[in-house]
Parts: structure tokens; C-alpha cells; sequence
């Protein structure tokens, strides 16, 4: 068999070239997308779904008129962007697969909500609230099923619309005091994920990782004292103890002592009958545990007997260690004051949600659900920090994010 011909340099110079020429044309019409053609990508990337004719003119108006954030603002105004954007943004969230293909919940019903109605987004993590449907062939929201959202998915009704979409109390729904209330934190599909079985330090990774965009490793920190780490973390893991202060310190020295803050909640549901914790619920320690003789959980005391000399969980107390060490970066107290320490989650989640890293996350998030990439290079850095104090003058509403990510990403 011939052996096929070598491309001569002088022909594969030529190609280069006019790959070269090709990409460069192609590069260039991006960068210099008109008006009209940025209008569309807009409101493709708010929305998911092409604009009307009408929509597309007015938001092509803003934009040759320099009004770029109305144009997007424009384009939130699509029920689609509540309805499918944001739905599909905030469902990994509610669950440890973090696939977005689960059915809507209270959880990523409140986010919508909250980003619908121009809220402080902190309130996400802290505030007594929660949103639900109040069309009039819904089941009632339920302490022990999912129906009521289920239904509302079902029927395709429209998160857009204030008058049958409304947040109230979540204290009023749940049971839960006001107090004990902590936004998506008390939510119950939080709840049934994060706070069944286990140690309720599910709950605390989850958070980091879902809004301060870092998992346990990338936090850690050896420095700090291990005084407040449980009964059942070994010292000597495999008899080695340097695997434990090398390791297991770096993360429980900053998660136990703030995961104290979920002492008195736990997720009940029959493990036979209902093996997937469907019909569970949330539950709150009002009295003393019969496990624990205090309010604390008994699963507070799961493997006690695996270092017994370690820390007995008394009360809800949380204490931020983090304050202190690398993760001094975080920002606590970036957007209001808090002082470190609390009861509970609701104040926990206030010192999630005033740092500078629970901010910097929402925005590059949205960054990325909206320009369908992460931030990769100076220009989009920068980007990111003027969208921080933007997101933060704006009182923290996320629609503004929204809006800004996507005039930023409209020529690409």
C-alpha cells in the first residue's frame, strides 16, 4: 500500500494561515456582536428561552442607548427566568447527590422567592421565612411530605407570580420557634438531607459548600486548638496519631465547635417503612433528650466510646474558631457585625452570611451559571470584585448579579 503523500511546509503554512484568518474573523465578530444580537444572548442566558419580538426591540433599544442593565433587567422579567433559571440553580443545593434533577422543595422555592421579590439574599441563611404556593387546588404544605411543591411543578405554575407565590413564617408552618428558624438552613428538604441520621456535620459541610463555595479541605487549618472536637473522632486513626493531627484536626478544630449550633435538631422518619426519609420531618429539642439528659440530640453521642476524653456536647452554643488563622481570609463581618459565637443556627447562619466569602460565592455562581463558565483570567477577576461591592451596594439583591453577569458575558 502507498504510504500517503507528506503536506508540503509551504501548503501547511497556507492552512495555518488561514485558520488563523478564520478564527480571527470569528473572534472578532464576537467581540463586536451588535446590539441586537447581545439583546438575544442576554436574555438566552437569563431566561433559557428565546425573546418575543416586542422584548427583543426594547431590550435592543437599551443596549444602543447604553442602558445595558435595563436590558437585563428586562429579560428577568420572563417567567421562564423563576420558573427554570433559577429553579435549576438552586436544586443541587437541596440534596448530597447535588443534582438539580429533583422535584421543586421549600428549599429552592425560598431562593426563588427571596431573588423574585429583591430581597437581602443573607436572609437565605437566617430569617424566618419560607415560600409557598397559595393556588387554591394545592395540598397544604406539609411538615412530612413534598406534595404541595410537587403539585406546583406538575401543574407548571408560574413562581413569578406574587399574588399565588408569597413568602410567610416559616416558624408558622414548621412548628419550629422563630428563633429556631435559619432560612433554607430549617428548610425540611435541608433538613431531610442533611440532618438525617449522622451528626448533623452534614448540615455544616453542605452550607460551606453551597454558600461559601468551599468543601471541609479547603478550609483546614492544623493551628487551632482541638478542644471542641467530639467523642467520636478517633486520636489515633488506624493507631496513628499523626494522622490525626496532621489531618483530622484540620478540619474538626473549626467544623465541631459551629456545627454545636444544630444540637438541637435532628430529622425523624421509620428507616423500614420509609427508607428514603420521605415522609420525615424536622424536629427541634424544646426538652431535655432522654439520650442526653439536655436538649441536645442523642445522636450527639453516636460512637461516644471511640475517645471518651473527647467533648461532650452540653447546649447549642457555637464559637467561631475560624476568626483566628488562615481562614481569618473568609471576611467574617464583611457586610455587618457579628460576634463570633451564638446559639443556634439562625445565628450561625448570620455569620455565614456577613462574611465577604458568602458573598464573593453567590457571585461566582451566578458568574458561571450565566456566562457558562467559571471566572478564568484578570478581566473576569476583576469583573468578580466589582460585582462584590456591587452586590453589596445593592443591598444584596441577586438579581443584580444576575443582571451584571450577563452584560458582561453578552459578547461572547
Amino acid at each position: 500500500m502507498k504510504a500517503p503523500e507528506r503536506m508540503r511546509p509551504s501548503a501547511f503554512k497556507a492552512c495555518s494561515m488561514s485558520l488563523l484568518i478564520l478564527l480571527t474573523v470569528a473572534y472578532a465578530g464576537n467581540a463586536s456582536a451588535g446590539a441586537r444580537e447581545q439583546a438575544k444572548r442576554i436574555h438566552d442566558r437569563i431566561a433559557g428561552v428565546p425573546p418575543s419580538a416586542a422584548v427583543l426591540d426594547d431590550m435592543e433599544q437599551d443596549i444602543s442607548a447604553g442602558n445595558d442593565l435595563d436590558a437585563a433587567f428586562t429579560a428577568m422579567e420572563d417567567p421562564a427566568f423563576y420558573n427554570v433559571t433559577l429553579k435549576n440553580f438552586a436544586a443541587p443545593w437541596t440534596n448530597e447527590a447535588m443534582t438539580p434533577f429533583v422535584p421543586l422543595n421549600d428549599y429552592t422555592a425560598t431562593v426563588i422567592g427571596l431573588v423574585r421579590d429583591d430581597a437581602d439574599f443573607r436572609r437565605v441563611l437566617y430569617d424566618d421565612v419560607l415560600y409557598i404556593g397559595l393556588w387554591n387546588n394545592l395540598p397544604p404544605y406539609s411538615n412530612t411530605g413534598n406534595a404541595h411543591y410537587e403539585k406546583i411543578d406538575e401543574l407548571g405554575y408560574d413562581l413569578s407570580d406574587k399574588q399565588n407565590f408569597q413568602g410567610v413564617s416559616q416558624a408558622a408552618y414548621s412548628g419550629l420557634p422563630s428563633s429556631a428558624t435559619a432560612g433554607v438552613i430549617t428548610s425540611r428538604a435541608s433538613a431531610r438531607a442533611f440532618f438525617s441520621a449522622g451528626t448533623n456535620r452534614a448540615m455544616f459541610r453542605f452550607t460551606l459548600i453551597n454558600h461559601m463555595c468551599s468543601d471541609l479541605e479547603q478550609v483546614a487549618d492544623t493551628s487551632l486548638p482541638p478542644d471542641r472536637i467530639r467523642q467520636d473522632v478517633s486520636r489515633s486513626p488506624g493507631g496513628d496519631s499523626r494522622v490525626f493531627l496532621n489531618n483530622c484536626v484540620g478540619c474538626h478544630t473549626g467544623m465541631d465547635p459551629m456545627t454545636q449550633a444544630f444540637a438541637y435538631y435532628d430529622y425523624e422518619y421509620n428507616p423500614d417503612s420509609d427508607p428514603d426519609g420521605a415522609l420525615g420531618r424536622l424536629v427541634y429539642n424544646t426538652v431535655n433528650d432522654p439520650d442526653t439528659q439536655s436538649r441536645v440530640q442523642g445522636k450527639y453521642l453516636i460512637n461516644s466510646s471511640t475517645f471518651e476524653s473527647g467533648y461532650v456536647t452540653p447546649d447549642d452554643q457555637w464559637d467561631n474558631y475560624w476568626r483566628e488563622g488562615v481562614n481569618r481570609r473568609l471576611g467574617w463581618n464583611w457586610s455587618d457585625n457579628s460576634p463570633g459565637y451564638g446559639n443556634g443556627a439562625k445565628t450561625l447562619g448570620k455569620e455565614l452570611a456577613f462574611s465577604k466569602t458568602f458573598a464573593e460565592c453567590q457571585v461566582k455562581k451566578v458568574f458561571k451559571n450565566v456566562c457558562l463558565r467559571p471566572p478564568s483570567d484578570s478581566d473576569d477577576y476583576a469583573k468578580v470584585d466589582a460585582m462584590v461591592s456591587s452586590f453589596r451596594s445593592q443591598n444584596f439583591n441577586l438579581k443584580q448579579v444576575f443582571a451584571e453577569s450577563a452584560v458582561y458575558c453578552a459578547g461572547e
